[in-house]
């Protein structure tokens, strides 16, 4: 598939996105919210599975290592994917320099992570985790072999592409983590799954894509990227670090068993989270970078988004607060009962976490590196402090910690930061965040209560009684009050329209 480096320059340009932005921002939220959907259906399916086959310490095994390897993974990233979506323009010879700097780095972040392997064997105490981390080496080539494909597909806003390769990936290592896992492999099955995902992954972006680099240029104008990216990276890798610590202790102070309910309390509620995260940062972000020149339509953009956000988040936080221990025992088991309290206090860190992560945004889609480095260092300092506060009192602790300190402390933080420069000011965001909290105090109130009337029931009986009385509850204050109930509103309107037009379309 080669072409000029010419007609690649001019593959890559996205004038004609920008002047259809919202119908290309519509299409492909919908496609990638249908694919998250996929996505949840087939972690439900992996995490009701392997729950069952396998027990609190394998989980608990490759959670250590991945504690580690998550970290070394920024090293093949190093920001460039997002260099290259928010860069207005780009041409073939810097997306190919930028191609063979991930790939060098991936292959030095497979090298790290087998020479850590022994010391994290010895900083954990099992020596079972030195084939984990070796085994788990090898993804780092296979996913940095894929960085700039990928950032490209994003860039193109090519969403239906991007679903179908992530989807794909993931059922083949579900596929392959269940099949293992019933042949009695234990925490290897879980390797296996994730060594299938990135292969997967690597064989349909490259088929995909259809880009393909070439060699090596010197004075291609590639500092800027590299600038902007080694920011990205260095701000990733002081949060990653923080939010990854709580792991590491946890692993390092209370063995295998502990951290594995711990993980699984905090994936049972992430996952739901990323499949509504993962499609509207995939959309908004390469959206609000096109719309830096107009500031009105930044600002209108982002603030839609972000009420959307909060009118989903905030209810059903609630409900996961109020019916996590029907939820853990339907999902995971009665094996699993231990996960309830930590799953619960996740829940109190998800009020508002969501937002948080949306106003990071603003600071990579307006380039503003250095400040996002800046607001990570303080924000890491304070998550670490809070990690290391509850750890005192077990896991738990460490949960209801983190809750506090990121209401009370982080979320101030960033929104002073993220707000003092650019169309989205501070107040924007607690407005925000303040128009939809009496949305989470309803549906906490009136689920608490219908949960008191049949909490002699079975789970599901419990999840199907409640859910809809907190559901209903949430639609009576967001249509009560104004800013949510324009906010529900615009949303329908606007998924009426899209899917009017995705049906003449068809038609």
């Amino acid at each position: 598939m080669g072409s000029t480096s010419s007609a690649k320059a001019e593959h890559f340009r996205t004038d004609h996105l920008v002047q259809n932005l919202g119908k290309h921002a519509i299409s492909g939220g919908f496609v990638t919210a249908g694919a998250q959907g996929g996505k949840f259906v087939l972690n439900l399916i992996s995490v009701v599975v392997l729950a069952r086959l396998l027990g609190p310490e394998d989980f608990g095994l490759v959670g250590m290592v991945l504690a580690v390897t998550g970290l070394l993974g920024l090293v093949k990233e190093a920001g460039l994917s997002t260099a290259t979506v928010q860069r207005e323009t780009i041409t073939q010879e810097q997306v190919s320099n930028l191609f063979w700097i991930n790939l060098a780095l991936s292959g030095i972040a497979g090298v790290i992570s087998i020479v850590l392997a022994p010391l994290a064997a010895w900083f954990y105490r099992d020596s079972r985790l030195t084939g984990i981390m070796f085994a788990l080496s090898f993804t780092f080539l296979l996913s940095g072999s894929t960085v700039q494909h990928q950032a490209l597909l994003v860039r193109q806003m090519r969403f239906r592409a991007i679903a179908i390769i992530e989807v794909a990936s993931m059922g083949a290592g579900i596929v392959t983590g269940c099949s293992l896992a019933l042949f009695g492999l234990a925490y290897w099955s879980l390797v296996g799954q994730q060594l299938c995902v990135a292969a997967t992954g690597l064989a349909l972006t490259w088929w995909t894509s259809g880009w393909r680099p070439t060699k090596p240029k010197r004075h291609s104008g590639v500092a800027p990227l590299l600038s902007f990216g080694a920011q990205l990276t260095v701000s990733d890798l002081v949060g990653r670090l923080a939010t990854a610590s709580d792991s590491i202790l946890i692993g390092r102070f209370f063995g295998a068993g502990p951290l594995g309910l711990y993980s699984r309390a905090g994936v049972l509620l992430a996952r739901p989270l990323e499949q509504l995260l993962t499609p509207l940062g995939a959309v908004l972000i390469p959206v609000l970078s096109r719309l830096q020149s107009d500031p009105e339509r930044y600002r209108r953009t982002f603030i839609r988004a972000y009420d959307t956000l909060a009118l989903i988040t905030f209810p059903f936080t609630a409900l996961c607060l109020v019916l996590a221990e029907p939820l853990v025992l339907l999902v995971l088991g009665p094996k699993w009962k231990g996960v309830v309290p930590l799953f619960a206090g996740f829940t109190l860190v998800a009020l508002s976490l969501p937002l948080l992560i949306a106003a990071s945004w603003l600071f990579i889609s307006q380039g503003r590196g250095r400040d996002l480095l800046q607001t990570y260092l303080v924000l890491s300092f304070v998550t670490v402090s809070a990690f290391i506060v509850g750890l005192k009192w077990g896991p738990l602790g460490v949960v209801l910690a983190l809750a506090a300190a990121s209401l009370m402390i982080r979320q101030p933080i960033l929104y002073h930061l993220a707000g003092r420069r650019g169309p989205v000011r501070t107040a924007d965001l607690w407005k925000g965040f303040l128009s939809h909290l009496p949305c989470w105090v309803a549906v906490y109130a009136t689920t608490t209560l219908a949960l008191s009337m049949v909490g002699h029931a079975a789970p599901l009986v419990q999840l199907l009684v409640c859910g809809p009385v907190g559901l209903a509850a949430a639609a009576g204050v967001v249509f009560a009050l104004k800013r949510p109930r324009e906010s529900a509103l615009y949303t329908w309107n606007t998924i009426r329209s899209s899917l009017a037009r995705q049906w003449s379309g068809t038609a």
